[in-house]
């Protein structure tokens, strides 16, 4: 008897297992996604206008001083005040710049015998 006992708790449990993992996932994060997060350092001047508070001037400023190596060079630099920064933080990241490829040694000219 206690045999079969066991056995139906096994088999609940193992039924509802799959219910219980669904339950201990952790809630997704409220940032968007990294794939729609604007960069930085290769938005169009459209893109970054598209943010709340960025207008033709700031983002003309925006495209002038890049790149940037992190978002919050934004207001350290003082290309926008704190408060707008606070608004637009979780939709912009500063991706870095790749570096550009160290430049070949000029191999020297064949000798001509």
């Amino acid at each position: 008897m206690s045999f079969k006992v066991l056995l139906a708790v096994l088999a609940i449990l193992f039924a509802a297992s799959p219910v219980l993992a669904q339950g201990a996932r952790p809630a997704p994060s409220p940032t968007a996604p990294a794939s729609s997060l604007i960069d930085l350092n290769s938005a169009s001047r459209d893109d970054l206008m598209s943010l709340d508070g960025i207008g033709e001037v700031r983002a003309d400023a925006i495209i002038r001083a890049r790149p940037f190596k992190a978002k919050t060079e934004l207001v350290e630099r003082r290309l926008i005040p704190e408060a707008l920064y606070e608004k637009i933080a979780d939709k912009v990241m500063a991706r870095p710049v790749p570096a550009a490829p160290a430049p070949r040694p000029a191999q020297p000219a064949p000798k001509r015998t």
